[in-house]
């Protein structure tokens, strides 16, 4: 979980030939040798590459017997909680991530150094131009505090600046305890809880959003653990006074689902944001939630001339035996901007978008839309804005082959986003080795944006002036 290789690494060039691929291994692979769910099979550097499976998730879920899932069927998320903790490799795992949470906030960084003054509100705070917050949030905040008894409305309220926003995480494991969980809520106060949701996001993202959480759900019903994974396994916050003229915000977080969402100054920002998904491809009634990303990651991909893909290309597989020591994890696999990664340095990798033609250009700039999806369409044009005034320090990271044959992780960053989509091994699963049907997706706002900070400190000096 150490920074990520600087745009020095050596690229490795083409899509690999040579050597037969590996596969992921079904459910009679061995025991995992780091930990009862991870194995040093996600994170050994090989000189093969890494073949997709050919058959679907199916292949890899436990059966049911299997100590690897039977164990925890009489248990409920914190008696699993417990559990876990018991493993030295999580123990340690959390003290280093309790280490990372009680640090300053920074922001993430290219090189160490935060540059401020990159976000901008779209009209002065506390002037007569001022844009508001939007109403209907509001309205819907209201409404879900006013169906809250006393103590639960003090426990899902904190102060703007609360260092709570930075203690969300993303396992099926609890780590900290922020709000109120949906799952002990009555029905009719979780459904307040997705109304604020729904008028928070776009209609696109919300139903993205309640697909994640589905999927969660989904996999609860195939490993019989719907007491520790069902689609109300999440803490949900909210910060400040929802308000049309001061920022405020809210937080959901739980398995493969985790949304900072803050209103400031007619601005509405959604960083970090954390979603994944396994299985991410399953059944009719559950469509895969990042088909149009990786496509349109594919389809830039398989334009690339001979000289752009040697500069793109990082590693030729994501589990390369080039890559250093400290580049994979076996908890967050490549993926840099996960849980409790508020202050990462990640120096910039691949090519820069200055080196694509304008048709190509196009086809990055809609997958950075696709990521910005979740905020409602006047909003995303205003962050897209951000995005098209870096786009000579925009750079774009793929690890793997380019045609969609092996496992992929993709990054695409500047100074005001850093952008990520990584296959991975499987947790409930039993596929060894990254697969596309799990994965995690990041999204972040570097140089200090992250849950609106940078937005909120421009808003308070307007006001103090």
């Amino acid at each position: 979980m150490n920074n990520a290789e600087p745009n020095g690494a050596e690229p490795t060039g083409a899509d690999p030939t040579g050597p037969e691929p590996t596969s992921a291994s079904p459910a009679s692979a061995p025991a995992n040798d780091i930990d009862e769910f991870f194995s040093t099979d996600r994170t050994r550097g090989t000189g093969e590459a890494i073949a997709l499976p050919d058959s679907d998730y199916r292949e890899f879920v436990y059966d049911l017997d299997d100590p690897v899932v039977r164990p925890y069927r009489a248990m409920d998320y914190e008696e699993f909680t417990e559990d876990r903790q018991q493993a030295e490799f999580l123990r340690n795992l959390l003290e280093y991530w309790d280490g990372l949470y009680r640090e300053p906030f920074v922001g993430i960084t290219s090189d160490g150094h935060r540059r401020d003054g990159l976000y901008r509100l779209p009209s002065p705070a506390g002037t007569d131009a001022a844009e508001p917050n939007a109403s209907a949030p509001v309205a819907a905040a209201i409404s879900l505090l006013d169906a809250l008894p006393p103590v639960e409305r003090a426990a899902v309220t904190y102060a703007l600046d609360a260092p709570e926003w930075r203690g969300w995480s993303n396992p099926e494991f609890v780590f900290k305890r922020i709000g109120l969980r949906l799952e002990e809520l009555a029905d009719e106060q979780a459904e307040l809880v997705y109304g604020l949701l729904r008028e928070s996001l776009s209609a696109e993202g919300y139903e993205r959003v309640r697909e994640a959480m589905a999927l969660n759900g989904f996999l609860g019903e195939i490993t019989k653990l719907p007491q520790i994974m069902n689609d109300r396994s999440y803490w949900f916050a909210i910060y400040g006074k929802p308000s049309t003229t001061e920022p405020w915000g809210w937080q959901l977080f739980g398995r493969h689902v985790a949304l900072n969402f803050v209103f400031v100054g007619g601005r509405e920002v959604c960083a970090p944001v954390f979603i994944g998904a396994e299985p991410a491809l399953s059944e009719p009634e559950h469509p895969p939630i990042f088909e149009r990303r990786e496509r349109l990651a594919l389809e830039l991909a398989a334009t690339f001339t001979p000289e752009q893909r040697d500069q793109a290309v990082v590693y030729t597989s994501v589990l390369d035996e080039k890559m250093p020591d400290d580049r994979i994890h076996p908890a967050d696999e490549r993926h840099v901007a996960g849980a409790f990664r508020d202050n990462r340095i990640v120096p910039y990798e691949g090519i820069l978008a200055t080196e694509f033609d304008h048709d190509q250009r196009e086809l990055l700039r809609e997958i950075v839309r696709d990521f910005y999806g979740l905020l409602r369409p006047e909003q995303v044009e205003l962050t897209l804005a951000e995005y098209d005034e870096h786009i000579g320090e925009t750079y774009l990271a793929w690890y793997g082959a380019t045609d969609g044959s092996t496992p992929s992780y993709l990054r695409i960053q500047s100074p005001v986003i850093i952008a990520e989509l990584d296959h991975h091994a499987g947790v409930w699963l039993s596929n060894r080795t990254p697969a596309r049907f799990h994965v995690h997706s990041t999204l972040r706002h570097p140089n200090g944006n992250d849950y609106g900070k940078a937005l909120i400190s421009a808003w308070q000096e307007a006001i103090a002036d």
